[in-house]
């Protein structure tokens, strides 16, 4: 199932926020954090998690790797540390067509 992309400003992201967009439950946030060394959330004065932009670009990279492609975590892992930028940019133009396409299909239902 692919992740919600919505159009925010936010500096920082709650892991409840982040799991939200992505469609994930908080705990696999949580494990993908011990797995990817790309993944570095701050902690609040409370301890609780608070991702970046950057983070939630990584998550959003592993996402795609693991639940929309497949990989393993190793091979997920191999494919960020080979090409990231190439790999960004793949899944962004993926993010515009998906839009595209759920904007299509709702012009199709309202006619």
């Amino acid at each position: 199932m692919p992740y919600k992309e919505k159009e925010s400003f936010k500096l920082y992201y709650s892991i409840g926020e982040v799991s939200e967009i992505l469609d994930v439950n908080p705990s696999l946030l949580r494990f993908w954090e011990k797995e990817f060394d790309v993944i570095k959330p701050g902690k609040n004065k409370k301890g609780n998690r608070i991702y970046k932009d950057v983070d939630l670009k990584n998550l959003k990279l592993i996402h795609y790797l693991v639940k929309e492609r497949g990989f393993t975590l190793e091979g997920a892992k191999k494919k960020l540390k080979e090409n990231p930028k190439e790999l960004e940019e793949k899944t962004e133009l993926i993010g515009t067509l998906k839009g595209v396409k759920s904007l299509l299909l709702e012009l199709k239902d309202s006619l």
